[in-house]
């Protein structure tokens, strides 16, 4: 039972970052400032290792993947999407994808406090929660290139 809790809290988790993946891979291709276009295509390619060391938690705790994006994530781009159409571009995006990660981060947080978490996958988290951090802080450096 207690693995079973692990699997879900991680096939969670990693339907988020196959959500952030498809997300960041979107912002990246209507972005019009090159600097803002690379960073979301590293964060892209960030959040796809992610997913893989998830996957590999999953295996190891016998679990089964989940694959796909989650209904909230598609909805969530589709605005991001309309919202794009009707706005000024850049800034809207830029925007977006700061709420984005701040939620992401805070979402990390919450369950590396969820003592049914092995260390090992504590540890994990921790690193990935360290990397959006540091991600979450360069892009907001970033704010005058969506402007």
């Amino acid at each position: 039972m207690e693995n079973e809790k692990v699997v879900d809290l991680l096939n969670d988790l990693i339907t988020k970052n196959y959500d952030a993946e498809k997300g960041y891979q979107e912002a990246g291709e209507k972005i019009e400032h090159t600097s803002l276009k690379a960073y979301f295509e590293a964060q892209a390619k960030n959040r796809y290792d992610f997913g893989h060391e998830i996957k590999t938690l999953i295996a190891k705790y016998g679990g089964e993947v989940i694959k796909g994006t989650s209904i909230t994530g598609d909805l969530h781009r589709t605005w991001i999407a309309i919202r794009d159409a009707f706005t000024s571009g850049d800034k809207a995006i830029y925007d977006e994808c700061i709420r984005g990660e701040e939620a992401f981060v805070q979402e990390y947080g919450e369950m590396m406090t969820d003592n049914i978490l092995p260390q090992d996958v504590k540890d994990v988290l921790r690193n990935q929660k360290d990397s959006a951090e540091k991600a979450l802080t360069s892009l907001k450096v970033m704010e005058g290139f969506a402007s």
